[in-house]
């Protein structure tokens, strides 16, 4: 006589694997939900570097002060330099509101007198606010909108030392409103 032997799973034993096997799936995946959003934030970084280190050299690239020529520097042999107030009593927005767009020119603005492409010293960048819109590559033209969707960026430029010195505040906001902050000083000579 032979003994009944069965080989396999009952199924009530595949169900509760089943079960085991789900929960486990769904334990990993709502922990590994954060680490998608951490790797998501070094790429909003590295935007953020590139597009606050253009603006800067955009920004260095100008003049010290509306006075300065190529052979004269304001204070100098020439009218003094024009040195705008620290962040606490600029005219500008304090840190963290929005500043204005000044690119293209708001026709509801009338204090607005150049675009940022006349742009032809350092103050002339101070509180100035870069939409989406505004944001250009080197020759001037729009930068691709989808790699930057979200981006904005924030200008204020003060004085540091009379006639010699101003700092350069270029914070960039993150789509994530992340706040990376750049600054450098720009001198009279």
């Amino acid at each position: 006589m032979r003994a009944n032997i069965s080989k396999g799973f009952t199924l009530i034993e595949v169900v509760v694997g089943l079960v085991v096997i789900a929960i486990v799936t769904l334990v990993i995946t709502v922990g590994m939900g954060s680490v998608f959003r951490q790797t998501e934030d070094p790429w909003q970084q590295v935007r953020a570097a590139e597009l606050g280190q253009s603006l800067m050299n955009e920004i260095m690239s100008r003049k010290f002060d509306e006075m300065n020529t190529s052979t004269l520097r304001c204070s100098m042999d020439s009218e003094p330099c024009t040195n705008p107030l620290p962040p606490s009593e600029a005219s500008c927005p304090a840190v963290g509101e929005d500043l204005p767009n000044v690119d293209p020119i708001d026709p509801d603005t009338p204090t607005i007198l150049e675009t940022r492409s006349e742009f032809d010293d350092v103050d002339d960048f101070n509180c100035l606010g870069i939409t989406l819109t505004g944001l250009n590559n080197v020759f001037g033209n729009n930068i691709e909108l989808d790699f930057y969707r979200g981006f904005s960026a924030e200008v204020r430029v003060f004085n540091v030392t009379d006639d010699k010195l101003k700092q350069i505040d270029v914070v960039i906001i993150t789509p994530q409103d992340e706040r990376i902050k750049f600054s450098a000083q720009r001198g009279n000579w």
